[in-house]
């Protein structure tokens, strides 16, 4: 008898991870453990993986490669981000998802926008304590150490000086990859307890009363998806049938698991062997995508941004739609990567458009259900980038990607 593949798992332990909260509803709270325990083990190298993936793909490229590189994974990050943004808004125009919203309730909420100055943005960029950083799992301090570390490993390897910490870095990496690997045996039993829970203790009520909300979501970003994807086939001249099935199984773990940090180990690992992209080119851009790229949050920021303005009766002209656009964009960078990231960003924004923030409880309820679709695009449009690139470079194996 055939054994059933991992995706085809996951696909089932979903399933029935809905259906047993619908059934069981609070009675199934318990296997909340089981579920925070299976994404602690996998969060627990996220950090380090991340370093090791930067430092061996920025140690193993000349200077002036990491420049021109650098340069078109800018472009394409905020090409896609900027798209997302605007499929948001025209989505939320067309489908007025805010209309007809009755939720009572929503004037309570503990979610609190940020208070950092534009200064203090800029200058949280750059660690004072690296371990600090990684203690505190701030992805943007960790990349930034990293990609000046892998570029001093860089030039000491072009003067010809000892170049053994870039093999160790390499070696190492591959050990935190294995672990994962075995952790992701897992992933069944992980994802069942993660969906029960939640199905369970938030039922029906508020899913019926958002559902236009979560139904524009899903619309939007399956268009964006099959836009962006036709994209990436036709500039990698690559079959658009084939780059799906390639890009399923991270896909689906993005889905169920809403966490791209969760995600990363698979997404690497399907780059290399699925998709053909090259360790070098995949190592660098997979990363820095998970906090400069986020193509579902933007989508989520734009359409909210439309939902709350219909909700409230406010009339937006092309000039706050164009504002809206920007703040989803730029909203995204050094986002966070775990679950309930987008309410927090959501939150950040909404005082800018003089939009009151008490109404994020609004969608508070259904974050997890949202951020299903955002991980999903977030984590497909990071992957195609690299495929891009790959291709661009001549890095992408098309022998491995149409095997």
């Amino acid at each position: 008898m055939r054994k059933m593949s991992m995706t085809n798992q996951v696909m089932l332990a979903t399933v029935l991870g809905i259906a047993a909260g619908f059934i069981f509803q609070e009675k199934v709270e318990f296997l909340k453990i089981v579920g925070d325990l299976f994404l602690r083990l996998i969060q627990m190298s996220v950090v380090v993986l991340i370093m090791g993936a930067v430092i061996e793909a920025v140690g193993g490229l000349e200077a002036k490669e990491l420049g021109k590189i650098g340069l078109k994974v800018f472009l394409w990050f905020m090409g896609s981000t900027v798209l997302a943004a605007v499929i948001g808004v025209v989505f939320g125009l067309i489908l007025k998802p805010g209309v007809g919203i009755a939720f009572k309730g929503f004037e309570s909420t503990t979610i609190q926008s940020s208070t950092e100055s534009l200064h203090d943005i800029i200058v949280g960029f750059i660690p004072k304590n690296i371990i600090e950083a990684m203690a505190q799992a701030n992805m943007i301090q960790v990349i930034m150490f990293s990609l000046l570390f892998g570029l001093a490993l860089s030039l000491i390897k072009n003067e010809g000086k000892n170049g053994q910490i870039l093999d160790f870095v390499s070696s190492f990496n591959n050990v935190i990859l294995k672990m994962v690997s075995l952790i992701m045996k897992l992933a069944p039993i992980g994802v069942f307890c993660l969906i029960a829970p939640v199905i369970g203790n938030v039922g029906t009520g508020v899913l019926v009363t958002l559902m236009k909300f979560l139904l524009t979501l899903g619309l939007s970003a399956i268009l964006f998806l099959i836009v962006w994807l036709i994209i990436t086939a036709l500039y990698c001249k690559v079959s658009l049938k084939k780059l799906i099935q390639n890009m399923w199984r991270m896909s689906l773990v993005a889905f169920t698991t809403t966490s791209s940090a969760v995600t990363l180990p698979i997404q690497i690992e399907d780059c290399k062997e699925k998709l053909g992209i090259s360790d070098r080119i995949s190592k660098l851009v997979i990363p820095l995508g998970m906090t400069l790229n986020s193509n579902g949050l933007s989508l989520f920021l734009s359409l909210s941004i439309i939902t709350f303005a219909q909700f409230y009766n406010i009339q937006m002209g092309i000039g706050q739609l164009v504002q809206a656009v920007l703040l989803s964009t730029l909203a995204c960078l050094g986002t966070v990567v775990v679950p309930g990231g987008g309410l927090v960003a959501l939150a950040t924004v909404m005082p800018m458009l003089n939009l009151p923030t008490e109404s994020i409880a609004l969608l508070a309820g259904i974050d997890w259900f949202s951020g299903m679709f955002r991980t999903l695009l977030n984590v497909d449009a990071d992957t195609t980038v690299a495929l891009i690139i790959a291709a661009d470079e001549k890095e992408l194996d098309y022998d491995i990607f149409n095997s």
